[in-house]
């Protein structure tokens, strides 16, 4: 059988239909791979062709611009290389034009499109600096400066601004400044390019420097210390804004340099008062500057109308008329008038009147004008030289000092100082003396330097024994100097030289330096109109400001001088003076003995009144920080500050790291901060520790009673008071503890080392520590509260032992003070808000004038505000609460609404503030004495000794106890003010004096009810005496419990016995009852009084003396009437006051019939008055005849 055959045919057909369906398989899906690509190909091809149209178009702009440069160049002497220009112009071809808007150095074409990513970019239009064909952004239009001679800086900074924003090539800078010439520019320009046809841009700048420039136009810090404040202050800022950016350019100075020279330049009247705020940049120099010369505005603009005012004033009345029995007026002829001072450019009286002159400084005269440059010249007669100098030699002076003639050196200095006259301006200038102020003359009359003993006392300086010499005065006198001070260093505004100095006591300047210190800082110039001295130091050259007149004040009795002042144009201040007690006043001597004696015990402590060297030392007392039970870490996120504050956050944080008080932390800690601004506008660095310190257990250390440290006070005459400087930074953290005062701020996060402010144990802390340090002195000779130390004495040396006990306490322990903050040596200091003297504990003045200055209180939260500082006070006043009562209503739930009885009582509360007693310090040894009083709506008391008052208690009823009998209230008002006062009363006997006599016999009273015997257990243990005092005579406590409506009548037979200390009554009030006899119409009055018939209570009775609408009545009876109006108009109270004026002094306080008219009839008959007070008449006109009569 064959073999079976294959059919390669049929094979093949199979493989080929294999084939090409595997072939259309991949034909279809390449196709559908690359139809995407096709299409971005395509998009690619159509961008491209747009990209070489567009390319075309710039390449005919440039051939274009080509031709314009051929064309161009043919006209010039040299051809510029050909540079592609892009770029618009604006009015290019017009007359005119003169600026274009540029950019030069055009990068070359190039297609920027390389992927499809690039082309969807350049369709969206996205990119920096470059548009989609990748051509920079064209500029705004900018001007060339042009130059007409003036000003070469501002020119050239201006062109080189040019230059750099158009990045303009150096061969086109001198060629495009050269068209800007106008003026003699110009004029020197054709002239110049004569010799330099084309010069480089330096060259030519160089070249208009010298000759359009000034002396200062290559010296910018010469530039910088000539720019003063004369005008404006905001044309002083733009001047010196100018200079620094000069300087700036060209040399590499630290910002204190500019600040500093920015206060240098400020007027006298203003560079203090922008000092005393401590700006620490120019920004808040600027502001401040701006703030002070407002103020100073306001100030002056004041004093102007006070003047124009005062000048016209009506202050003359008719010529009396004649009255028998009394002495004729006498009328003296008018003074002759002062002849004009020395006339202005040879111009005539007549002719300044027209030209509207001062007579006097011939500056424009304005309606308010006053002479600014005032003049006073003092004419010194010379004496011939020769042997006839020998002479003139004291010769008492010589004896005195055992001295020989021929071993004596003659001096000659010229310091006079001319009673009541403000000198011309000298040339004075502040300076030091090893720290300590001084004011310093530089005196060309004088021959030798001088310095005032009372500087070498101060300072402690060894002046060595001198050959003598007699010193001469301009005003004639002869001084002796034996003593000397060799090499004496001193500083005069911040720079430091070296003299020698003679011992002298001149008036009036501390250092007078004459022509043999002169000589050795010489060549001196000075600049008279800048107040400017230069002189010469170590080869450089050192300009000095001479310091400004200071006000001179005057006091005047009488109104003649105080006219002949207010015709100069000064500023006047009238004012009362009472003389409410006289004081022995040591004398200068044991004066400075004193100041000595205090000086050298703080020399010798001056490491005490230094910054901290270094971290205070690990002690016992470490502030511990103790967690509650299972608390978590406190991490709170920080709050946000603005950048401004960022800034002052990173400085004071910078501080603290490099004084050692933080460090970088990793604590789970982390609590945010805030910034609290201080009195001097500096910010403080607090850290918010709110939701740590609620998690701490709290110290239950005993802080100090601020009563009970006051009551230890009596005796004392002298007194310190020492401020530490960063007390809470003066503790080590207990190292444990450190990780919990984490804080965290926007530059890391940090921890502190030291006891930081905000804690909640850190108050007991901190005075844990003062009490261990103070322990045997405390409550005997120091005081401390907290960082506040008290140090009081009954006499001054035992002071000055006590001061240096408590210094050499604070250098052992490494604490510190800063002295700016503390009182040394004072008879009156300012502690816990309380003014301690020798005569008692008095308020603080800046607290009652916050009180006076509180606004009416819209909330509960103000009015608590309100209530809590003046209970600060409400021992030292009588009635507080009484009077306080409407007020503290309102803060009960939901009852706060301002009524009129509440703006009343918050009125009334205010004007107690003001008359608050001054309290006397308690002696123990001496029995206390109580007085109290009950009525309707209160209790009253007050604490005494020997008739002066140590506290006042007053306290409102409650609803409750007003229902209580008489004898209740008082017997309550009696226990209430034992219990209050008991730590006084323990260990000896007292006085307790009550005006209702059933509680006289108290103690032998038989006990009945409960508040007997509640009260009685109150009083056991304490030696009292119950005395009964007559109600009308307890004035003091009865008052304290009433209220000021309470028509409560005192009898006017009242004792001499009186415990209103603080109401000051003259005499003669209490006299005017006197006047009362035998006068119709204070009979009259009295009548009305008694049958009732005043309407309205305008006539009422008080203290014995009569009233009409609340004013004293005054009877005719011992002249009663003429004396109070020579009280009230030609004494020192009343200091010849107008008719206007004293009728209305004399009419708020008094009261009588015609009282206008005998205000008017007594001045009329002053003989004060109507001598030195001018007469207000026109000038009587020409001199007319008669006419001629009608008939003879």
């Amino acid at each position: 059988m064959p073999p079976k055959q294959s059919n390669p045919s049929g094979s093949d057909q199979n493989n080929s239909e294999i084939s090409s369906h595997l072939l259309a398989a991949i034909n279809g899906a390449f196709e559908s791979q690359v139809a995407p690509l096709h299409e971005e190909l395509k998009a690619v091809k159509e961008a491209s062709s747009q990209i070489e149209q567009v390319g075309g178009r710039m390449n005919n702009l440039e051939s274009m611009f080509a031709k314009f440069l051929q064309i161009h160049a043919e006209k010039q002497p040299e051809a510029p290389p050909h540079i592609p220009i892009r770029g618009t112009s604006d009015g290019f071809g017009k007359k005119g034009a003169t600026s274009a808007r540029l950019i030069l150095d055009t990068p070359p074409l190039e297609n920027p499109i390389k992927s499809p990513d690039d082309f969807k970019k350049c369709k969206e239009g996205k990119g920096s600096d470059h548009n989609s064909f990748g051509y920079k952004c064209n500029l705004p239009r900018l001007d060339f400066p042009s130059f007409d001679g003036s000003d070469v800086l501002t020119w050239e900074e201006d062109s080189e601004f040019y230059f750099e924003v158009f990045q303009t090539p150096e061969i086109y800078k001198t060629r495009l400044a050269a068209t800007h010439f106008v003026g003699d520019a110009r004029d020197w320009y054709r002239r110049f390019k004569l010799n330099k046809p084309d010069p480089p841009w330096l060259v030519l700048v160089e070249e208009v420097k010298d000759r359009f420039g000034t002396i200062d136009s290559d010296n910018p810090l010469e530039q910088f210390r000539k720019v003063i404040h004369i005008g404006k202050m905001e044309d002083y800022i733009k001047n010196f804004e100018k200079v620094k950016a000069r300087l700036i350019n060209t040399t590499k100075i630290q910002n204190e340099f500019y600040l500093y020279g920015f206060l240098s330049g400020l007027r006298e009247e203003l560079r203090h008062t922008v000092e005393m705020c401590g700006p620490n940049c120019l920004n808040q120099a600027y502001r401040f500057a701006r703030q002070a010369e407002l103020s100073l505005e306001c100030q002056e603009k004041w004093g102007r109308m006070l003047l124009k005012s005062a000048a016209s004033f009506p202050n003359k009345f008719d010529r009396p008329r004649d009255i028998p029995g009394k002495k004729p007026l006498q009328f003296y002829p008018p003074r002759p008038a002062l002849p004009p001072p020395a006339n202005f450019n040879n111009l005539t009286r007549e002719q300044m009147r027209q030209l509207r002159l001062c007579y006097y400084c011939g500056e424009k005269y304005t309606q308010n004008h006053r002479c600014q440059k005032r003049k006073i010249l003092l004419l010194e007669a010379i004496e011939s030289s020769g042997t006839e100098e020998v002479d003139l030699i004291d010769q008492q002076l010589r004896e005195q000092f055992d001295i020989d003639t021929e071993e004596v050196e003659h001096a000659d200095i010229s310091v006079c100082r001319p009673q009541d006259q403000c000198g011309t301006q000298t040339l004075k200038f502040k300076g030091t003396v090893q720290h300590l102020p001084i004011i310093a003359l530089i005196d060309s009359g004088s021959t030798h330097s001088f310095i005032h003993p009372s500087v070498v006392s101060l300072v402690q300086l060894q002046p060595s024994p001198s050959p003598p010499i007699i010193v001469k005065t301009a005003s004639g006198s002869k001084l002796l100097s034996d003593l000397k001070c060799d090499a004496l260093k001193f500083n005069l505004q911040q720079h430091e030289f070296e003299g020698d100095l003679r011992v002298l006591e001149v008036q009036g300047y501390d250092l007078i330096l004459g022509m043999d210190w002169i000589a050795k800082v010489g060549p001196m110039m000075i600049d008279c109109v800048k107040g400017l001295v230069q002189l010469s130091k170590d080869g450089h050259n050192i300009q000095l400001q001479v310091q400004g007149e200071v006000a001179e004040v005057k006091l005047f009795q009488g109104s003649i001088n105080v006219n002949q002042e207010i015709q100069k144009g000064s500023d006047i201040i009238i004012a009362h003076l009472f003389l409410a007690k006289a004081e022995f006043t040591p004398t200068a001597s044991v004066n400075h003995n004193i100041l000595l004696a205090f000086q050298t015990v703080v020399n010798q402590f001056g490491i005490v009144f230094s910054d901290p060297p270094s971290l205070p030392p690990h002690r016992l007392i470490d502030h511990q920080i103790p967690h509650t039970a299972n608390s978590p870490p406190v991490n709170l996120r920080p709050y946000r500050f603005s950048h401004f504050q960022k800034i002052e956050i990173e400085k004071i944080v910078e501080e603290l790291l490099q004084s050692g008080y933080i460090r970088a932390s990793t604590s789970p800690f982390a609590s945010p901060i805030l910034l609290v601004k201080k009195k001097d506008q500096s910010w403080r660095l607090c850290v918010d520790y709110r939701k740590l310190n609620d998690n701490t257990v709290k110290n239950k250390f005993s802080i100090p009673i601020i009563d009970d440290l006051l009551d230890k006070l009596k005796g004392a005459r002298i007194f310190t008071k020492i401020d530490l400087k960063s007390g809470y930074h003066r503790i080590r953290m207990h190292p444990p503890d450190i990780h919990k005062t984490a804080f965290r701020i926007h530059l890391g996060h940090y921890e502190y080392t030291v006891m930081p402010f905000g804690l909640t144990n850190a108050p007991a802390t901190f005075q844990a520590l003062m009490n261990s340090i103070f322990k045997p002195y405390l409550r005997k000779f120091i005081l401390v509260f907290f960082d506040d130390i008290l140090i009081y004495s009954p006499s001054v040396e035992e002071h000055v032992h006590h001061l240096t006990v408590a210094l050499q306490v604070l250098q052992d322990n490494q604490l510190f003070a800063k002295l700016s903050k503390c009182d040394i040596g004072v008879s009156k200091v300012e502690y816990l808000g309380h003014i301690i003297s020798e005569e008692g504990v008095a308020t603080d003045p800046s607290k009652i004038e916050g009180i006076l200055n509180w606004p009416i209180p819209k909330s509960v939260r103000q009015l608590r505000g309100f209530l809590g500082l003046t209970g600060y006070y409400r021992k030292f006043v009588k009635d507080y609460g009484v009077i306080s009562r409407p007020l503290t209503d309102l803060l009960k739930k939901d009852a706060f609404k301002w009524t009129q009885e509440a703006e009343s009582a918050f009125s009334k509360l205010q004007q107690a503030m003001c008359v608050a007693h001054v309290l006397a310090l308690p002696d123990f040894t001496k029995p206390f004495i109580i007085e109290t009083y009950a009525s309707q709506y209160g209790i009253g008391a007050v604490l005494m000794q020997g008739k002066r008052p140590l506290a006042f208690l007053s306290k409102s009823l409650g609803i409750k106890n007003q229902s209580l009998s008489t004898y209740e209230k008082e017997l309550l008002a009696l226990v209430t003010v034992v219990t209050k006062w008991r730590h006084y009363l323990l260990g000896g006997p007292f006085i307790i004096r009550t005006d209702h006599i059933s509680l006289k016999n108290l103690l032998e009273q038989r006990i009945n009810t409960a508040m007997q015997h509640k009260s009685l257990s109150k009083l056991l243990g304490l030696q009292y005496t119950i005395e009964y005092k007559k109600g009308s005579t307890n004035v003091v406590a009865d008052a304290l419990s009433r209220k000021d409506n309470d028509t409560l009548q005192l009898s006017s037979s009242s004792t001499s016995e009186n415990y209103m200390v603080s109401e000051l009554i003259p005499q003669w009030v209490n006299e005017l009852q006197e006047s009362y006899q035998d006068d119709k119409w204070i009979k009259r009055l009295r009548r009305q009084l008694l049958e009732g018939h005043s309407r309205n209570n305008i006539i009422s009775k008080h203290q014995g003396l009569l009233r009409y609408k609340g004013r004293i009545c005054v009877g005719q009876a011992h002249g009663w009437r003429e004396k109070l109006l020579h009280e009230l108009h030609g004494s020192n109270l009343g200091g010849h006051s107008g008719a206007l004026v004293t009728y209305k002094r004399v009419k708020s306080l008094f009261y009588w019939p015609s009282v206008k008219q005998h205000v008017m009839d007594h001045i009329k008959h002053c003989d004060i008055c109507q001598i030195t007070k001018p007469e207000h008449v026109p000038t009587p006109g020409l001199l007319q005849p008669l006419p001629i009569p009608q008939e003879a």
